[in-house]
């Protein structure tokens, strides 16, 4: 009998199923499987349906202990992790650890399996600080050489952060973007953006309005949008006590038309929280959480993108049912939910305990706790890919 040879649209759509890892191991049993995962359709039809899975998340952390010297810088790390894994057994997961060391970077976001990592330096007697990032494939192990430096002003004193950094795609022109938002000028407030295999950065938007208060320090990316928190018509000497819900919005910055626009709070965000909301991504949606009502947990998902009545109500959950018991300023962390959105895991505020709630039927667990105060948690969506970090 001759062995059945399958039709190559076949065996490409299979192929596409398959995970990063074990592509990259057969990829040395013939040329053609090289050249297949490093053909552009591949890639991008292989990276569908990985985020159709949705079965990882890109974790970070910050081990405040390591090396065990209480004079040590924190050390941060980031990796992949099964959603599954973390949702039922999140204590040995991260236990059983063992991430790629990113301390000399920060994490600025994640597109694509591809992460955006900033690399700053702050000279001593100098009016400028420097920049630069790298990308990274956790997936293939494949990172880029630095980027061209930007440099940005340093030697005006303000109450909030003078420049912000976000990373996005665009689908349109098919570039992953480094975006810094320098709110150091008072008269305008100007955009520069440095596309992944370009040589410099370029300044894509100034605007006419002064500089004003930018609350986020990392953008979030949705659909081709990079966007943070922001007070337009606050001053740089704004006291939070007196910020209005009106004033509080959403400075979303379009990668592809390099333009910007506000988006506002939702209908029911009826007070000011107590300290600033945070902008996050999960499954795709833009979201904000927030602390409110003294002892409260809300949490908003925006369902379709800009538009502001699809902001949905997903979680507004006491402390106390969450078993969280510590001061003001903890603040519980969604790392990620189910595929269905009924169970969710949450940490409690850099506190060392996971919290596994079911919107089901109102059920909490709580698992055994790390060493409280030692890390504090980030995720971000993320799918393995093929997309190639230059």
């Amino acid at each position: 009998m001759s062995p059945m040879i399958l039709p190559e649209e076949l065996l490409v759509e299979i192929l596409s199923w398959v995970p990063v890892k074990d592509l990259l191991r057969f990829r040395c049993v013939a040329k053609w499987l090289r050249a297949l995962i490093s053909d552009p359709t591949f890639v991008k039809l292989h990276l569908l349906h990985m985020s159709s899975r949705n079965a990882h998340i890109l974790l970070t952390f910050y081990d405040k202990h390591y090396p065990g010297d209480k004079y040590s810088a924190p050390r941060r790390y980031c990796a992949p992790c099964s959603v599954h894994a973390l949702l039922h057994n999140p204590s040995s997961t991260i236990e059983g650890f063992r991430p790629f060391d990113i301390n000399v970077y920060r994490v600025l976001g994640v597109c694509n399996g591809l992460v955006c990592l900033l690399v700053s330096y702050r000279y001593s007697h100098s009016d400028f600080d420097e920049f630069w990032v790298r990308f990274w494939n956790p997936a293939t192990r494949v990172i880029s050489d630095d980027s061209p430096r930007v440099y940005l002003h340093n030697d005006r004193p303000r109450r909030y952060k003078r420049y912000m950094f976000g990373f996005g795609y665009d689908e349109w022109s098919d570039t992953y973007q480094a975006v810094v938002l320098d709110n150091n000028k008072p008269q305008n407030l100007e955009v520069r953006v440095h596309c992944m295999g370009h040589t410099g950065w370029k300044s894509t938007l100034t605007t006419t309005c002064p500089a004003f208060p930018i609350l986020s320090q990392d953008g979030a990316s949705v659909r081709g949008t990079v966007n943070w928190l922001a007070l337009p018509n606050s001053s740089s000497d704004y006291q939070w006590e007196t910020v209005t819900i009106d004033d509080l919005v959403i400075f979303s910055y379009d990668l592809k038309n390099e333009s910007y626009r506000y988006l506002l709070m939702p209908d029911g965000l009826l007070e000011v929280p107590h300290s600033p909301p945070e902008l996050v991504v999960l499954k795709g949606c833009l979201c904000l959480s927030h602390r409110h009502g003294g002892n409260h947990f809300g949490f908003w998902l925006m369902k379709e993108f800009g538009v502001e009545k699809s902001w949905t109500r997903f979680l507004n959950i006491s402390y106390d049912q969450l078993h969280i018991h510590g001061g003001f300023l903890d603040h519980p962390v969604i790392l990620c939910m189910s595929e269905d959105d009924g169970v969710v895991l949450l940490e409690n505020g850099g506190h060392g305990k996971f919290i596994l709630y079911n919107k089901r039927d109102n059920t909490i667990e709580c698992y055994g706790e790390l060493d409280k105060g030692r890390f504090q948690f980030l995720s971000y969506d993320y799918a393995q890919s093929f997309v190639m970090p230059y």
